[in-house]
C-alpha cells in the first residue's frame, strides 16, 4: 500500500517555516491557523506547529557508511533531477550542510545521492535519490 504519511514538528516561527519549507523547498501551503501550517511535502503532509521554544533539538547519531547520521531525521526520496534542483536551491540560499551532497554506498545495493541539513528550528532533513529505482 502506497499512502502519504503525516509528520508534525515543532517550530518557533511560522513565517520562517513558510519561507524554508514553502519558498526554499517548494512545499505548497495547505490549511493553516495562527498556531500551525500544513504543507504538501513531496506527496506527504508536513505540519509545523508553533511552540514556545528557542532550543535546538537534542540528537543522537549512528555511523552509516562511515558518516555520523543524525537521529532523529526525516526526509524524502526524489528523482535525480529533483535532487540536483534542491541541492542547487540549498547552496544558492547558503544552507549549511550537516553532510554535504555525495554518493553513498558506491557500486553497492542501495547506491544513492544524499544530503543532510537542518531547518531553521534544528530538525535534520535528508534528501536522497537512488541510482536504481526501488532499491530502498
Amino acid at each position: 500500500m502506497n499512502v502519504p504519511f503525516h509528520l508534525a514538528i515543532g517550530v518557533n516561527d511560522l513565517k520562517k517555516a513558510k519561507k524554508f519549507y514553502g519558498e526554499l523547498l517548494g512545499a505548497t501551503e495547505g490549511r493553516s491557523s495562527n498556531l500551525w501550517v500544513d504543507f504538501h511535502f513531496f506527496g506527504h503532509q508536513l505540519t509545523c506547529h508553533l511552540i514556545d521554544s528557542k532550543d535546538k533539538l537534542f540528537t543522537y547519531s549512528n555511523v552509516v557508511d562511515k558518516k555520523e547520521i543524525p537521529i532523529p531525521h526525516f526526509g524524502v526520496i526524489v528523482s535525480l533531477q529533483e535532487f540536483e534542483y534542491l541541492e542547487n536551491q540549498l547552496k544558492k540560499n547558503n544552507v549549511d550542510f550537516h553532510i554535504a551532497p555525495q554518493v553513498r554506498f558506491k557500486n553497492k545495493a542501495g547506491e544513492q545521492k544524499t544530503m543532510f541539513f537542518n531547518d531553521p528550528f534544528g530538525h535534520f532533513l535528508e534528501i536522497k535519490s537512488f541510482t536504481k529505482e526501488k532499491e530502498y
